[in-house]
């Protein structure tokens, strides 16, 4: 029990000890203890500790051989403690100052991936992604060769993922509240968007939906003209669909009662 507590006091001590040399070096004017124990509290990741003491050199190493290295670590705190508005922002100027650098590379990826950190989710504004995907792919440009190339590709797709699954979302809200002409117009701006989308069936569906919805609710004079494009609609997703789809069997109800209702109307033309 003795021993115990002579351990327990001996690593207080030293703990205290540790604390008090930080403070002494914190409140003194001399860089040169400050950058060592900057250095040394962030090789240990304690990482809070170190960026106050970053935050009081980085000034004076401007213009100082040692600077680059300054600038990297103080760059990388901010990125470790997950402050990515300023790690990114440091990052870039890391790598702007210093071009010939030989962690240029690396802090140019942790600046993209800052952003890409910052990317909310999907359903809020989507300028961070925006940001995120062009620093990655100016990363990616710049680097074709770089080991982090596919994992910058994965998180680019990543991304694109996100705008495509907001912009479909939004469209679909319109055909939800059953404001369909816009509906439809989102459906056609989303296609040009992104051509190549996981949603682009569910996209040639709903804006066929859409259309049909639009036409029997016209009025008479307007309903035989959308039906007509609502046709046009089904035709567009057989065309990609024939056999296989997830709303294959709720597509093919909608054109045969589309092929109905356009029948009744060459009837009445007949007769």
């Amino acid at each position: 029990m003795k021993k115990l507590l002579i351990l327990f006091i001996s690593v207080v001590y030293l703990g205290l000890g540790s604390c008090s040399e930080y403070q002494k070096v914190l409140r003194k004017d001399d860089i040169s203890p400050k950058y060592k124990m900057a250095e040394k509290l962030y090789n240990e990741k304690k990482y809070k500790k170190a960026l106050r003491l970053f935050e009081q050199i980085v000034p004076q190493f401007r213009g100082k051989p040692q600077a680059e290295r300054v600038m990297y670590y103080y760059a990388d705190t901010y990125y470790q403690l997950e402050d990515y508005y300023l790690s990114g922002y440091q990052f870039e100027r890391f790598a702007k100052s210093y071009p010939k650098s030989q962690k240029r590379e690396d802090a140019s990826y942790k600046a993209a991936k800052s952003h890409y950190y910052l990317s909310p989710r999907y359903s809020l504004d989507q300028e961070e992604t925006d940001t995120a995907i062009e620093k990655l792919q100016q990363f990616i440009n710049t680097y074709p060769e770089s080991e982090r190339l596919k994992e910058a590709n994965e998180l680019v797709a990543e991304l694109r993922d996100k705008k495509e699954k907001k912009a479909y979302e939004i469209a679909k809200r319109y055909h939800h509240r059953e404001n369909y002409k816009v509906a439809i117009a989102a459906f056609d701006n989303y296609l040009v968007d992104y051509p190549g989308s996981a949603y682009r069936e569910k996209v040639l569906y709903y804006k066929l939906e859409s259309e049909y919805l639009l036409a029997i609710g016209s009025y008479q004079n307007l309903v035989e003209g959308r039906l007509e494009t609502a046709r046009s609609y089904y035709n567009a997703y057989k065309k990609y669909y024939k056999t296989e789809g997830e709303y294959l069997e709720k597509a093919e109800e909608l054109g045969t009662d589309i092929n109905l209702r356009l029948e009744e109307f060459n009837k009445e033309k007949i007769e």
